[in-house]
């Protein structure tokens, strides 16, 4: 197939899901020689038009997972304002080391349903928004050497097709419920209302409420967060003050119970 241009289309409020989803888009540029754009949708300015690819695009979605789904704030962008018109897709979501549950399967699917053709898809660890334990160095460079790998493959893939290959078969059911947050002792912890806090440390520079997704934080009173919160993280991991922090006890509860229980190496899953 004749590959025109390959885009780079990611929600990543934290930095890691740009990162992978940037260097897959680039490496199959440069395996089918063809030019290369990125389409950043975090903030909510890039979110107010539709979007729209058509056959000879190759899009790289890329997405972080949220309780093992797609972030519920972000579906209707996915499922209402993006139409793949014939494109192919490949799939990459993010997790914070726990696991990716049903969000790569969530991720395929709204292709699907927008009319792009899945060629290839994948899910990395990353360092965990909430924690600076918890795949504190990832993606590192074995992460990079499996994303060149389905670089590769879905190259190859798509080299040899006359028409679009079938979408690959992954794991998960889109359909499934978020998985429930749990806290040390193992019980349901809901803290959906949570919103961070700022010390006396801020300085009002206004770099939070510039980087939250969701524009939720009063550019004039960043300590105000009258919008929706999704724990995203970006105000607490940009604040150049070390500012901005949560102290909700069922988050925090959580937090320790994912940095007492998830430890180990999450293995990357790709398929193609």
């Amino acid at each position: 197939m004749n590959i025109q241009k390959v885009y780079a289309l990611y929600f990543s409020p934290a930095g890691s899901t740009r990162s992978l989803t940037t260097t897959l888009a680039t490496a199959l540029a440069e395996s089918f020689g063809a030019p290369t754009e990125t389409v950043d949708i975090t903030l909510p300015a890039s979110r107010e038009e539709p979007l729209s690819f058509a056959a000879g695009d190759l899009v790289v979605c890329g997405s972080p997972t949220y309780a093992g789904k797609l972030p519920n704030k972000l579906l209707p962008y996915w499922k209402e304002r993006i139409r793949g018109g014939g494109a192919l897709a490949v799939a990459l979501v993010t997790f914070g080391n726990r696991a990716f549950d049903n969000s790569l399967a969530e991720l395929c699917a709204c292709l699907g349903g927008d009319g792009f053709h899945v060629v290839g898809a994948g899910a990395f660890a990353c360092r965990h928004v909430f924690s600076d334990t918890l795949a504190a160095e990832r993606p590192d460079k074995d992460d990079f050497a499996e994303l060149a790998k389905l670089g590769a493959a879905v190259a190859t893939r798509v080299a040899k097709a006359n028409e679009p290959p079938a979408a690959p078969e992954v794991p998960g059911d889109a359909d499934a419920p978020y998985y429930t947050p749990k806290g040390l002792d193992g019980e349901p912890k809901n803290f959906l209302k949570a919103k961070p806090k700022t010390s006396d440390a801020c300085i009002q520079c206004g770099v939070c409420a510039a980087m939250c997704p969701m524009g939720s934080i009063d550019p004039l009173d960043v300590s105000n967060v009258p919008g929706i919160c999704i724990k995203c993280h970006a105000c607490v991991r940009e604040c150049p003050m070390e500012a901005k922090y949560f102290d909700d006890e069922a988050f925090l509860s959580h937090k320790a119970m994912l940095e007492r229980d998830f430890q180990r190496r999450a293995e990357v899953k790709w398929f193609t």
